[in-house]
């Protein structure tokens, strides 16, 4: 579908790609991966037509249609949501608008035989047949899936789009790029701006798409849901592999590891042939030879490593100050932005050590609740603060307090302290600032840039209280890892607003989701969260069978949502049938419970059980049994649900 021929690129003396070639082909889903800096978004940009080649071409069919997603782009403010997205279908709506005009003519006229009026009744009929075969009979009820799968309401379609944040906006463009399915998507972090239920939608949305489909993202678990080809950019080059983004890993160490034995043969063949022409160099009887081996020399295609970091940075938040068992405590706690209410009747307890993640759509109030635990918002209710609690917060505006004029190395030698001090550059390193980067000043730096700035700021003083929102955005999978494994090993309290799952997982044991100015708590780790959502998702799939009615100037239109898929239908029968084995399983087990706790309470009764052992395990049976109870009714509650779904 698109090829790749040779392409060479340089920029004023630094050749960024080195004679690459590769081929996109119908349906592949790649990811494109590589160090920044090293052209993933220009290859985008290339492949979009906006970067010309020095040499090589990019082919492609002259009626390839593509769609480009850059991370930043111009958005305009003079349209509703719904007005904007309709801009994807302009073909379709001048169509409409044609067949409205037609149609309008017929029925002013009364010339019923004349060939004038069969020709604009062929013209119509023409019209339609091609309107209704470019999907002109669902576009409309497109939309509306895309923008709510995207994470807006209905109610949000009529807004301007002005009234939106940036990330919002990004998201309506988003949807106008999938609405319009072009033959090949170009995608540059296209998770930056959403949450969770939204990367879920979209990662499923992608997974279906009938077109091809290049992506550049540092969601670990995005790219392993979305691509089966990974192709990486490394020193120029370019390496396919035809995997997901974790097998690809365990590839290119495989790789790596060649690379380097073949690199150290020929720098042993290199110093080898080297020191015997320095030896006999001037010696008559050996400049045959001598001469042989520089031409050797000079003919030798000299092997590239990747530069890569193999030492293990172990990088760990100061030991947190001792603080009370209670961090937080938030009872009845209400909060409105004038007529607009965010938060309503909040009740959260944070106890010391607790890692906890705030998830849910955007808007819903994370950042409000965030903040209003720092004392930056007033509100309604009650909220208490620990004995001794220092907390430390890090959200995007904190790039923005750091001091301009400073160098990124003095910025963080001002608050490192003791040993750490000596492991500085390598920390800064870590964050993606090397070399000459750490003696910039702040103020040159990107957005970006300062973000990460701002983080290692925080990892390095003392607090045991830490607020972290949207940690990741602006961190490679490196710098991510290195985060987590500091956080995880902090001593601390840690909250964490993010959508960003392979990093929430295993560092987090409980999950607050915020939905409806509400918030609801799920014990256990992100995926454990995920898979009870997806459960309590289905209930919604009842409602897509239902008709929608999709409002539209004067006009209503209903929709006829299909059916339950086969697919479908096979996995609410598998979980049917898993939970039912599960109930019964704990039904069993809680009988068993019932007359060994029986049989210990009449021991007990007796005046000679007074038998330590015997009170140690009653206390046990006692516990394992309401822990059981309590597992056999969330499994028949489940189950409830499931059943609910089996509608045929």
């Amino acid at each position: 579908m698109v090829s790749v021929e040779q392409v060479y690129l340089n920029f004023g003396g630094f050749e960024l790609f080195k004679g690459i070639s590769f081929i996109v082909n119908p349906r592949d889903r790649i990811g494109l991966t590589g160090k920044n800096g090293a052209g993933k978004t220009t290859l985008l940009k290339m492949l979009a037509g906006m970067q010309a080649p020095s040499e090589g071409s990019v082919v492609m069919p002259k009626d390839t249609r593509l769609g480009y997603l850059p991370q930043t782009m111009n958005l305009f403010n003079s349209r509703t949501v719904i007005k904007e997205a309709e801009k994807a279908f302009d073909h379709l709506l001048s169509i409409e608008k044609k067949i409205e005009k037609l149609n309008n003519q017929l029925a002013s006229r009364t010339d019923y035989e004349s060939g004038e009026y069969h020709e604009l009744i062929q013209k119509s009929t023409d019209l339609t047949d091609h309107f209704n075969m470019m999907g002109g009979h669902s576009f409309h009820a497109n939309i509306e899936q895309t923008l709510i799968g995207l994470g807006f309401k209905r109610s949000d379609f009529q807004r301007s789009t002005a009234e939106f944040s940036g990330g919002w906006r990004m998201r309506i463009e988003l949807a106008k790029l999938l609405l319009q399915k072009p033959d090949l998507l170009l995608l540059d972090e296209p998770t930056n701006h959403l949450d969770i239920e939204s990367i879920q939608w979209l990662e499923e949305f992608l997974k279906n798409y009938a077109g091809a489909i290049i992506l550049v993202s540092h969601d670990k678990a995005f790219l392993d849901n979305v691509t089966i080809r990974t192709i990486e950019i490394s020193l120029g080059k370019i390496y396919d592999y035809k995997t997901n983004y974790s097998q690809f890993l365990q590839l290119r160490k495989e790789r790596r590891d060649q690379q380097l034995a073949a690199y150290r043969n020929q720098q042993k063949l290199i110093e080898d042939t080297e020191e015997f022409i320095e030896r006999f160099r001037y010696k008559a009887t050996k400049a045959v030879q001598v001469q042989s081996r520089i031409k050797q020399l000079e003919k030798i295609d000299r092997i590239e490593v990747d530069e890569e970091d193999t030492r293990h940075l172990n990088i760990r938040f100061p030991d947190a100050p001792r603080s009370g068992k209670l961090v937080a405590e938030i009872r009845n706690l209400s909060k409105s932005y004038g007529k607009l209410e965010v938060l309503r009747n909040i009740d959260l307890t944070i106890e010391q050590g607790e890692k906890i993640a705030f998830v849910g759509k955007n808007g819903e109030g994370k950042t409000t609740l965030a903040r209003v635990i720092l004392k930056e918002l007033d509100y309604t209710g009650q909220m208490k603060i620990g004995h001794n609690v220092k907390i430390g917060y890090f959200a995007q505006n904190q790039a923005d307090l750091l001091n301009g004029e400073i160098s990124v190395l003095d910025t963080i030698d001002k608050v490192a302290v003791g040993e750490i001090r000596t492991k500085i550059r390598d920390i800064l390193g870590a964050f993606m600032f090397s070399g000459e980067d750490v003696d910039k000043k702040v103020k040159v730096l990107s957005g970006g840039e300062r973000t990460r700035l701002a983080m290692i700021r925080l990892m390095l003083e003392p607090y045991n209280f830490l607020v972290l929102d949207e940690p990741t955005n602006h961190l490679d999978m490196r710098s991510k890892e290195i985060l987590k494994q500091a956080l995880v090993k902090f001593t601390g309290t840690v909250l964490v607003v993010s959508h960003d799952r392979e990093f929430l997982d295993g560092l987090v044991e409980c999950v607050y989701e915020f939905s409806d100015k509400k918030i609801k708590q799920h014990l256990g780790g992100i995926y454990d969260f995920i898979q009870k959502k997806k459960i309590e998702s289905l209930s919604e799939l009842e409602k897509n069978n239902k008709k929608t009615t999709v409002k539209e100037s004067n006009a209503v239109t209903e929709v006829q949502a299909g059916e339950l898929s086969f697919e479908e239908k096979k996995e609410i029968n598998k979980q049917i049938k898993r939970l039912e084995l599960l109930v019964e399983e704990r039904e069993k087990k809680i009988a068993g419970l019932d007359a060994e706790i029986a049989q210990m309470e009449e021991k007990l009764a007796n005046p000679d059980g007074t038998d330590e052992k015997l009170f140690s395990d009653y206390d046990k049976a006692k516990r394992l049994h309401d822990q059981t109870m309590y597992e056999w009714e969330l499994s028949v509650e489940e189950l409830e649900k499931w059943k609910i779904q089996k509608t045929w």
